[in-house]
């Protein structure tokens, strides 16, 4: 019995993670009530090929997909058409051969790019309220050094920041900077598609995103429990779940780094972990939690998953590889978007060869 609970335990651990994260995708426009259809999906995947790497939401996806897009529409588009594509590739089994053909060097410095985009995103949250993301950031660095564990870091920071800002609330009476959630959108309404030349490339550019993220985050996953990750199986149930969650409204979810994968039964601790989020958001309690909860509680957590988790590691090999073609992906990635940072760098990587430098 001890051994379930700690399986129980190590999901609740990372639903803290989950929470905070659908603030941040609301704060875009994604519905949550839609996401709990990806959650579901990406559950029985998990069951049907025994992959113990959970999906759930993405910071990466959510900022990229949130920035690039134009409105609501043409961001759901983006998610939904970048969710057939994945499972497309996962079911052919060509995600490795992909990866190989872009090089180590190329994929380490696009998530390098993703990094810096990530504090990038967390550091403007300064701007919006800075009461709430100055606490989230203090502490989330204090808790990050102090135990080099992001859910520590997402949970005390988040919690911390959220308790002073009700404790602000109380003393002054004053509530702002809280999300609105539309409600209407809390339901499943099929999406309008759309088609266009700026989505196209966008989902291109998220592609590339998950393609990255999806070898980097699903092995690192699967290391913890000592198993191998089929990426290729899990690239398939992470798209299926994009699509399903996307074309009702809501956000991008996708293979994370997993706390669960420690549990004693990491399998039935992801599943878990599925299953308490497919709970609270359809039963719409993350909208309730919303009206006390500011989204920028995850800008500490959000600037040191960039610049200190992500950032770092990625862009050393990037650039002991190859450090021209590094710094030029990770740059361009930065400033625009994976996929303009892939191009840029094969074809730098391939100019280079072609004048014998």
């Amino acid at each position: 019995m001890g051994l379930y609970l700690k399986d129980l335990f190590a999901a609740i651990a990372v639903v803290f993670n989950a929470i905070p994260m659908a603030m941040f995708s609301l704060s875009y426009g994604f519905a949550a009530f839609p996401t709990a259809l990806g959650f579901i999906v990406g559950g029985f995947g998990m069951l049907l090929t025994h992959q113990i790497a959970p999906i759930s939401l993405q910071a990466e996806s959510i900022v990229l997909a949130g920035t690039i897009s134009h409105d609501r529409n043409e961001r759901l588009n983006i998610i939904f058409y970048s969710g057939i594509v994945m499972a497309i590739l996962g079911f052919c089994g060509v995600l490795t051969k992909t990866m190989d053909f872009i090089g180590p060097c190329i994929l380490n410095a696009m998530l390098a790019g993703v990094g810096l985009m990530l504090a990038k995103a967390g550091f403007d949250m300064i701007k919006q309220n800075r009461f709430v993301s100055g606490i989230s950031m203090a502490s989330a660095l204090i808790v990050y050094f102090a135990t080099n564990d992001l859910i520590w870091t997402i949970a005390i920071s988040v919690i911390v920041s959220d308790v002073a800002h009700l404790i602000k609330v109380k003393v002054t009476g004053h509530q702002d900077h809280l999300l609105e959630v539309d409600m209407s959108k809390e339901k499943l309404i099929p999406l309008k598609l759309t088609v266009n030349t700026h989505i196209i490339r966008s989902v291109l550019a998220v592609c590339t995103l998950q393609i990255g993220g999806n070898i980097a985050y699903a092995t690192i996953t699967a290391g913890i429990a000592g198993e191998t990750a089929n990426v290729d199986a899990i690239t398939v149930y992470s798209g299926l779940a994009d699509s399903a969650s996307a074309f009702f409204g809501g956000g991008p979810v996708e293979a994370i780094i997993s706390g669960t994968a420690a549990a004693p039964h990491p399998l039935l601790a992801g599943l878990l972990l599925v299953a308490i989020v497919s709970a609270i958001f359809l039963t719409k309690t993350i909208t309730r939690l919303a009206k006390h909860i500011p989204a920028e509680t995850i800008s500490g957590f959000l600037f040191v998953l960039g610049a200190f988790a992500v950032f770092p590691e990625d862009a050393k090999a990037a650039l002991t590889e190859d450090p021209i073609v590094g710094a030029c992906v990770i740059i361009v990635t930065s400033f625009s978007d994976p996929f303009i940072g892939m191009v840029s760098g094969i074809a730098l990587k391939y100019g280079l060869m072609f004048l014998g430098a």
